[in-house]
């Protein structure tokens, strides 16, 4: 472990943590860009996750994201996610924002996540937005490739749609706003599990980058870096955020 990253880490008075589907990844959930499975294997994901695709078909896709949401209340937050949420105890000030739409990192024990792609377990009307309360946290997992029916909405009776951010939409503004501004404010930006290409979610540790910032990236994969204080580990996140964590703190 690098001491440079130990220091900076231990010496940090506003950590941004910054995850991607790398993460969740490690608990045995599918990224939005693997090969779909089983029935599913006959659609791409991709126009499966616009608004079109849902006007068009609502059972199509509700039974798709009702699928994925059963897989990940299935699935337990792994070593990264408890890593993360012991950080908030051990630094003066600690701001996550995902770009999942899981909630494993408030499984773990996180407070005040920031999902810039929203959330599977938010749904909303199609109609009127209005948020809808009435979904279920029961183990019921469709089979794959089945149709649903998507509820009603409890005030316009429109139809019900995922709480993600489909492509062709704007990420939530409020968010993306809380996101920019740690990015600014930061000393330390920890970049998990995310390739950094989706914009403009990978703003995020550019902006820090300019801040000056240290930036870390930890990912599976080999990252370079230009920056002057910007680094890379290479592994899984739920190895290698354990072992900074007692390299600092112990």
């Amino acid at each position: 472990m690098s001491p440079i990253i130990v220091e900076a880490l231990r010496e940090s008075r506003h950590l941004l943590v910054f995850t991607g589907a790398g993460v969740s990844a490690e608990s045995g959930i599918p990224t939005f860009r693997d090969a779909l499975t089983g029935l599913w294997a006959r659609f791409d994901a991709a126009r499966l996750a616009t608004p079109e695709a849902f006007a068009a078909d609502p059972e199509l896709v509700w039974g798709w994201y009702e699928w994925r949401r059963q897989r990940v209340l299935r699935a337990a937050p792994n070593p990264a996610h408890r890593a993360i949420a012991e950080l908030a105890g051990r630094v003066p000030r600690l701001t996550l924002v995902t770009q999942n739409v899981d909630d494993l990192h408030e499984r773990a024990g996180s407070a005040a996540v920031i999902h810039l792609h929203g959330s599977l377990h938010t749904p909303r009307c199609f109609v009127c937005a209005a948020p809808y309360a009435g979904l279920g946290s029961e183990l019921d997992e469709p089979e794959e490739g089945r149709r649903l029916a998507p509820p009603r909405c409890e005030h316009c009776a429109g139809a019900v749609r995922p709480g993600v951010v489909w492509f062709g939409e704007s990420l939530p503004q409020a968010a993306l706003q809380q996101a920019f501004e740690a990015a600014a404010q930061c000393d330390l930006l920890l970049s998990i599990g995310t390739s950094g290409q989706v914009y403009p979610a990978a703003q995020v540790p550019q902006i820090a980058v300019q801040a000056g910032a240290t930036v870390v990236h930890i990912n599976p994969q080999s990252q370079s870096c230009s920056g002057a204080r910007e680094y890379a580990l290479q592994g899984a996140a739920g190895v290698l955020l354990p072992q900074l964590l007692a390299a600092a703190f112990a």
